[in-house]
C-alpha cells in the first residue's frame, strides 16, 4: 500500500502543479528534492510571486525509520519504527478576493521489531480560507466535497465536515480559521472499510481537489481590490500563522520526526500583519466574515 499510495501523491504533485502554472501565466514552481537523514526524503515544490500566487507549496514526502520518544507517547506506544507518506499542499494568491487553500492527503505505517506491520492509516482532507466571503464559492467548495465523499458512503461529508470544523478551529480566538471542508484521521481497517476502500476514498478526494479550487480561482482572481483589501488580507493571515504555530498536528509531526524546516514551514504567507486589538467597521464585508467564523455554517443549504 505504501508504495501505491506514494505512487498516486506523485501523480497529483504533477498535475497539480502544472494547472497551478497554467493559471499563474507567470511564475513557475522552484523543485527543491532533500533527504532526511534518519531515512526518507520529500519533493517540494515552492511557487512565488506570480501573477496570481504570491507564495504556495505543493510538497510530498515520504519518511521512515524509528518512530521518536515524544511520537512514542502521543500515540501510546514503545519502540516502533513507522513509515509516512503524503503531499501537503497551502496556496496564498495575490488578490484578496481569492481564497487560501489547504490540502493534505497521507498515509501512515507503525511496525514491531520483527518488521510486521501492527498498524497503519490515512488521513487528510481540504479547506478553504477566504478573507472576503462569497456565498456562492463557499457552495461550490463544500459542494465537490460532497460529491466526493457521497462516491464512497454517504455518512462521510457530514461527519468528516464536522471535523474539520472543529479542527481548524483557533479556540484561543473563538473562531475557525476559515469556512472548513473536510478533516479525516486514522482511517483503519473495519467490518466495511479495508484499507483498499480507503485508497479508493483518499485518492478520490485528492482528485476532486483541483475542481473544488480552480473555478474560484479563475472567478476571482481579477477582481480590482485595494489596499485597505490588502491589510485585511494579511490580517487574517496573521491567524493562519497563530492557527499552524499553536494547533496543528501536521505542523508538530514534522518538528518532532526531524522534518526539513523549509518544508513544514512552506505554508507560511509571505506577508502577514498582527495589528493590536484590531476590529473591522461595524456592517461591512470584513465584519461579515468574521460573523460567518463564528460557528459552524452548512454551506451548501446556505
Amino acid at each position: 500500500m505504501k508504495q501505491k499510495f506514494y505512487k498516486y501523491i506523485q501523480h497529483l504533485q504533477n498535475t497539480i502543479t502544472s494547472k497551478l502554472e497554467a493559471i499563474d501565466g507567470k511564475a513557475k514552481f522552484y523543485e527543491d528534492l532533500w533527504e532526511r537523514p534518519e531515512g526518507g526524503g520529500g519533493r517540494t515544490r515552492v511557487i512565488e510571486n506570480g501573477n496570481v500566487f504570491e507564495k504556495g507549496g505543493v510538497n510530498i514526502s515520504a519518511v521512515y525509520g524509528e518512530l521518536p520518544q515524544t511520537m512514542r507517547t502521543h500515540f501510546g506506544v514503545k519502540e516502533v519504527n513507522f513509515y509516512a507518506c503524503g503531499l501537503s499542499l497551502v496556496l496564498h494568491p495575490k488578490n484578496p478576493m481569492v481564497p487560501t487553500v489547504h490540502g493534505n492527503w497521507r498515509y501512515f505505517e507503525m511496525y514491531n521489531e520483527q518488521g510486521k506491520i501492527v498498524d497503519s492509516w490515512f488521513g487528510g482532507g481540504q479547506d478553504l480560507t477566504p478573507y472576503y466571503l462569497f456565498n456562492e464559492d463557499a457552495n461550490h467548495f463544500h459542494q465537490v466535497c460532497k460529491t466526493a465523499c457521497d462516491k464512497h458512503n454517504p455518512v462521510f461529508y457530514p461527519k468528516y465536515k464536522k471535523h474539520c470544523d472543529a479542527y481548524f478551529y483557533n479556540s484561543h480566538r473563538n473562531e475557525a480559521r476559515g469556512i472548513g471542508g473536510l478533516f479525516f484521521d486514522y482511517c483503519r481497517v473495519s467490518k466495511v472499510m479495508s484499507m483498499e476502500n480507503w485508497y479508493n476514498f483518499v485518492t478520490e478526494i485528492g482528485d476532486s481537489f483541483l475542481e473544488s479550487y480552480v473555478p474560484i480561482v479563475e472567478k476571482r482572481k481579477d477582481l480590482p481590490y485595494s489596499e485597505a483589501n490588502r491589510t485585511w488580507q494579511e490580517i487574517r493571515r496573521g491567524r493562519y500563522v497563530e492557527f499552524n504555530l499553536v494547533h496543528d498536528k501536521g505542523t508538530l509531526f514534522g518538528l518532532k520526526t526531524n522534518g526539513r524546516i523549509e518544508s513544514i514551514l512552506m505554508s507560511l504567507p509571505p506577508h502577514v500583519q498582527w495589528v493590536y486589538n484590531h476590529h473591522p467597521e461595524k456592517g461591512s464585508k470584513e465584519e461579515k466574515l468574521l460573523y460567518a467564523l463564528k460557528s459552524p455554517v452548512d454551506w451548501i443549504n446556505n
